[in-house]
C-alpha cells in the first residue's frame, strides 16, 4: 500500500522533512520512496513546500496520507476534512487527584463493609439495623413461641 509520510532529513537537532511517496513496509530511513512531494521544516510550521497537484494524483492512485501528513494536508486546504488526533490519549491527572481525595475522605469503616457483602455487590440493598430495647423483644417473642407451640 502506498503512504504519503515524511521523511527526516537533516541535522540533528534541527529536523527537517521531506514529503514523499513510498511502500508503507519501506521503513521511513530506508530512503526508498517514489517521488518526493515537496519539503516541511518543523521548527518553522508555515513554511511547507509541496506539490499539491501530484499529491492529490498519488491519492487518486490509492496512496494514503500518515496522520501527521494528513494534517498537514487540511491545514493547507489540499484535502477537504477535520484534523486526525495523532497524539496518544492520556489520562488527566485531575482526576487522578480527585479519586485520590474522595478516598481519603471517606471513612475505612463504611468501606469495609461494603466490600465483604455479597448481597450490596449483588445490588440488593438492606434494612437499616435499628437498636430496640431488650424487654420489647422479649414482648414480640412470647407470643410467636405461644403460637408454635
Amino acid at each position: 500500500m502506498l503512504k504519503i509520510r515524511l521523511q527526516r532529513v537533516g541535522r540533528k537537532h534541527e529536523p527537517t522533512f521531506r514529503i514523499v511517496v513510498t511502500e508503507s513496509q519501506n521503513s521511513t530511513k530506508s530512503g526508498r520512496s517514489l517521488e518526493v512531494l515537496g519539503a516541511y521544516d518543523s521548527r518553522r510550521g508555515e513554511n511547507v513546500e509541496l506539490n499539491a497537484e501530484r499529491i492529490k494524483y498519488w491519492m487518486s492512485k490509492g496512496a494514503k496520507a500518515s496522520g501527521t501528513m494528513h494534517n498537514i494536508l487540511v491545514e493547507k486546504k489540499i484535502i477537504s476534512g477535520k484534523k486526525i488526533n495523532v497524539l496518544g490519549k492520556k489520562k488527566p491527572i485531575v482526576k487522578e487527584v480527585k479519586e485520590t481525595e474522595e478516598k481519603e475522605k471517606t471513612p475505612v469503616a463504611d468501606k469495609a463493609p461494603e466490600a465483604e457483602t455479597p448481597a450490596k455487590e449483588a445490588g440488593a440493598t438492606q434494612a437499616p439495623v435499628v437498636e430496640v430495647p431488650k424487654e420489647e423483644v422479649a414482648s414480640v417473642e412470647k407470643p410467636v413461641e405461644e403460637a408454635k407451640v
